[in-house]
């Protein structure tokens, strides 16, 4: 009997242990009080989510993640799953704003679009802010990125907000405060941006967006931007329009530095662009997808390349250029050689449906080309290779029920892992039983 006793002792401890080891991967998106979060002076519909990874870098960078108009948190969360599975890897924060309530983002009020306006903008700055203090995050890493109305918001963001985002990847957008024109409140839309019926030269679209922020002299965000040539929803030429303000904004020539065509795993063909400032770091791309719907997939391998957020640790990838250019009669050019750029692998598209829709996650995705080497000069730095693209994409949430490619949302996944203490505690208590045991035994003896 007291055998039997022992060895039941001994199995319940071992299971204590197991059950202690149990849980994998418990980290969630989770509504942050909009009281804690500091949203003061910004729109009452606005609220905030956050997903902090299990293993969160320290001083982690953060990844401002847009929805479209009309899509739930959790859709748009499973539609951005390779970025999900990068802070996982990687351990980045990643904020998802929400606007409860409302059509679309608001980029097309002057409250919006102006530095601590009291838009939409700000209160997403004011995400921001109280994320990086809470989580000591690294101020220097903080990207945004988003589709449809999402990438609207991302380059308004960039525009109105560039001391706080050092880069941004938009997927069907339109060039900040193209939405002011013809702006209808009631629904956030506007149907001469969205048309393709706002143009404007490259000086006044960049006059516009230093006006967001008067004043501002400091660095300007890179930026990726990636739109169909059959975007049915909004309109193509949006695609050269954010051209010709960003190149202006950037201080960069309207022709490209380089530029390639790629075929990705799902068959979609992308023609690009890239410019590269005097240091040879690509700080802007152009992606075209062509006969791509207004859905595509998020190219997230190459959105998280070009943030730096690829591989743990580290620094942005783009350099202090301030005293690359030499003195006197050294002359040359400053650019060191491009780094090889990523393609992501695009899924198919959702078709033309409405705006709401996201694509969900696709196949992997395929090395894109590289960019030339820049013109040798006297202090010009090499550029970093990129690695091989994957894709996310598919169906369209916002107008398919069903989030394509992925089973549940965010709200599945719930609790919080166990410390790897409690395992051994676990463990330890078991142990420490079956020794009382032992000495009750022996004494009685």
């Amino acid at each position: 009997m007291r055998r039997f006793q022992n060895h039941v002792l001994v199995v319940a401890s071992i299971s204590l242990g197991l059950l202690a080891a149990e849980p994998a991967h418990a980290a969630s998106v989770v509504p942050v009080n909009r009281a804690t979060w500091g949203a003061s002076g910004v729109p009452d519909y606005v609220n905030m989510h956050i997903y902090v990874p299990d293993q969160l870098a320290e001083n982690p960078p953060i990844v401002v993640a847009c929805h479209s108009c009309s899509t739930p948190v959790s859709g748009f969360f499973n539609s951005i799953s390779g970025i999900r599975a990068g802070a996982d890897k990687n351990g980045f924060i990643i904020i998802l704003p929400e606007a409860m309530g409302r059509n679309c983002w608001d980029v097309g009020t002057t409250k919006s679009l102006t530095h601590d306006g009291g838009g939409d903008t700000q209160a997403v700055a004011q995400m921001v802010k109280y994320t990086l203090e809470k989580y000591s995050g690294d101020a220097e890493r903080v990207y945004v990125m988003g589709g449809s109305s999402g990438a609207m918001m991302t380059q308004a963001m960039l525009a109105v907000y560039p001391d706080i985002f050092r880069a941004g990847a938009a997927r069907a957008g339109v060039p900040a405060g193209c939405w002011a024109d013809g702006f209808d409140p009631s629904n956030q839309w506007s149907g001469n941006c969205a048309g393709g019926r706002t143009s404007k030269t490259a000086q006044q679209w960049g006059d516009q967006v230093r006006a967001m922020y008067p004043g501002y002299t400091g660095h300007r965000p890179r930026l990726q931007i990636f739109h169909g040539t059959a975007d049915a929803t909004i309109n193509y030429n949006n695609h050269g329009e954010a051209i010709k303000e960003w190149t202006n904004v950037l201080e960069l020539s309207e022709a490209p530095t380089s530029t390639d065509s790629t075929t990705t795993a799902n068959g979609t063909t992308y023609e690009r662009k890239f410019w590269s400032n005097e240091c040879g770091t690509t700080v802007f791309e152009a992606w075209s997808g062509k006969d791509g719907a207004h859905s595509m997939a998020y190219e997230s391998d190459a959105i998280l390349a070009f943030f730096g957020l690829d591989k743990a640790g580290g620094v942005d990838p783009e350099t202090d250029c301030s005293g690359s250019v030499g003195s006197g009669g050294s002359g040359g050019s400053d650019g060191g050689a491009g780094g090889a750029q990523n393609a992501g692998g695009a899924g198919p598209a959702a078709g033309s449906g409405g705006i709401a829709g996201d694509g969900g996650s696709a196949g992997g995705g395929a090395a894109g080309g590289s960019a030339p080497a820049g013109t040798a000069g006297t202090a010009g730095t090499a550029g970093t290779a990129g690695t091989a693209g994957g894709a996310d994409g598919g169906a369209d949430p916002g107008a398919d029920p069903a989030p394509a490619s992925e089973s549940g949302g965010c709200a599945c996944v719930v609790g919080h892992a166990k410390p790897r203490s409690s395992y051994a505690a676990a463990v330890a208590v078991g142990l420490a039983l079956l020794t009382f045991r032992r000495r009750h035994r022996n004494a009685r003896s």
